[in-house]
């Protein structure tokens, strides 16, 4: 396998087992040591690549130990400390990580839960290793951007200048892609006031930044799925026709009246971005038999309904995420639906064949 195979293979690994281990040595031998050997290449048994429990005495520091130091022409490279999979990494997670970074020729230092990976080195001040990582890997959700930077890492393609001269551009741009995504999941306040203040002509009162937290939060959603949607269309050649948008969009939202009667929906449902881009694969799959603007969604409490025309007696699929098992869900001529449990999106291509006959049912 190649090095986004071996990343694809232990990430799997992890989404699988990461709620069955409960302790630093679990995920030391589950995840950790995995990760050390199948994707950087070292040799975990290999006291010259890898030294596990490495002492460095610190000052007043007497016997502490750094869960793993990554070895190169005998000195150090990387610094490992380990935590729990379930456990949440905060800074003071990393306190012995900062003093042995001072004390050692390493440049680079890793906190880890087995699942998100933090990577640290001193771009603020020489030898003193930096408060916040430049590089943030979670395996339960891959940004393809960072495997080529992860790959800098390994024994055969390590390259610690390249990975230092970029450091600094991708600790700032993960930082704040890191909270665009927050604010696609919970707009803070400014971000709320951002957006009202250049669509909205009134005075921003409690009562309005109230009404647009929900506003802002929909239209957050809305733009996702149609970069997924467009994204999908680039990948299978669909050649759909855009969205009809708007010439003013601030003639949507002119007065209070209008903003209540767009917040007059069940708030009680939330929309995934995993639902959303399920969505796309089926509208995608069903394209090939109507128009795509045809293919609609109505999100359920219990499931999440991909409907032709709208109209709920034309159900073409229903997707089941709210569990830990996923279904799709198909309904044959007598709207009996059976659940077909799926591990990823990508499964509800098996399935494309029985989503285009439904179409074609009701067309």
């Amino acid at each position: 396998m190649d090095f986004r195979d071996r990343l694809e293979a232990l990430a799997t690994k992890v989404q699988n087992q990461a709620s069955a281990i409960g302790t630093e040595e679990a995920t030391k031998n589950a995840f950790i040591m995995p990760f050390i050997s199948s994707i950087l290449g070292y040799d975990v048994f290999d006291p010259m690549e890898v030294v596990p429990e490495f002492t460095a005495d610190v000052g007043t520091k007497r016997g502490e130990k750094i869960d793993y130091a990554i070895m190169r022409g005998g000195e150090v490279q990387i610094l490992i400390e380990c935590k729990a999979s379930m456990g949440v990494l905060k800074v003071e997670h990393a306190s012995q990580l900062f003093r042995y970074f001072a004390t050692t020729n390493s440049r680079l230092a890793v906190l880890t839960n087995g699942v998100v990976w933090q990577f640290y080195t001193d771009l603020d001040a020489p030898n003193i290793m930096d408060s916040k990582p430049f590089l943030v890997l979670d395996l339960l959700d891959i940004d393809e951007t960072l495997v080529p930077e992860i790959q800098k890492l390994s024994k055969d393609a390590f390259d610690l200048d390249s990975i230092i001269n970029a450091a600094g551009e991708l600790k700032y741009v993960g930082a704040i892609k890191r909270q665009i995504a927050a604010q696609f999941r919970e707009p803070s306040e400014d971000w709320i006031k951002f957006f009202a203040s250049r669509v909205y002509d009134g005075m921003i009162t409690a009562k309005v930044r109230e009404q647009f937290t929900a506003l802002v939060t929909k239209a957050s959603k809305q733009f996702l799925t149609e970069q997924v949607n467009d994204r999908l269309k680039t990948a299978l050649g669909a050649g759909a026709s855009a969205p009809v948008v708007d010439d003013d969009p601030s003639a949507a939202i002119a007065s209070e009246p209008i903003v209540e009667q767009d917040l007059d929906r069940d708030t009680e449902i939330e929309t995934t971005l995993e639902e959303l881009e399920g969505y796309q694969i089926v509208k995608a799959i069903a394209c090939a038999e109507v128009k795509p603007q045809r293919i609609s969604q109505r999100d359920q409490k219990s499931y999440f309904g991909v409907l032709l025309d709208d109209n709920n007696r034309k159900p073409i699929a229903r997707l089941h995420f709210n569990a830990k098992q996923k279904y799709l869900g198909l309904l044959d001529e007598d709207k009996v639906e059976t659940r077909h449990p799926i591990d990823s999106l990508d499964d509800i291509y098996a399935y494309a064949d029985q989503i285009r006959d439904a179409v074609v049912r009701y067309r």
